[in-house]
């Protein structure tokens, strides 16, 4: 059992971010370049967080295209936070980007606190 979930929230056809995908790769992932997809991005995370913490991390993706869970709308209602909106354990976190880096910052920090 995964000791840490990340939720990515988006819309399925959304980007992974406020920023276009350049070759800089500011977000630390190589694999989704040059989609700027959040879908591929999602992918490309999961995989590399798999590659770092193996199964104590869990990356899980909740579309609200169609429909929005209670606590996402409670979170929406509350921080109007951009999309996609980043959680940690069901913390609402202050990345707004699928970002390998800053992710892994708040995945570290969550596994220190467990």
């Amino acid at each position: 059992m995964a000791e840490v979930t990340v939720e990515i929230v988006g819309l399925e056809e959304s980007e992974c971010g406020p920023f276009p995908c350049d070759e800089t790769r500011s977000c630390g992932l190589e694999t989704c370049y040059p989609s700027n997809n959040l879908m591929d991005a999602i992918s490309a995370l999961r995989d590399e967080l798999l590659d770092a913490y193996g199964d104590k991390v869990e990356v899980k993706t909740t579309l609200i295209d169609r429909e929005m869970p209670d606590y996402v709308r409670e979170i929406v209602e509350e921080r109007h936070p951009p999309i996609p909106i980043i959680l940690v354990n069901g913390r609402l976190t202050s990345i707004g980007r699928v970002s390998l880096g800053l992710i892994k910052e708040e995945i570290d920090y969550a596994l220190e606190e467990s």
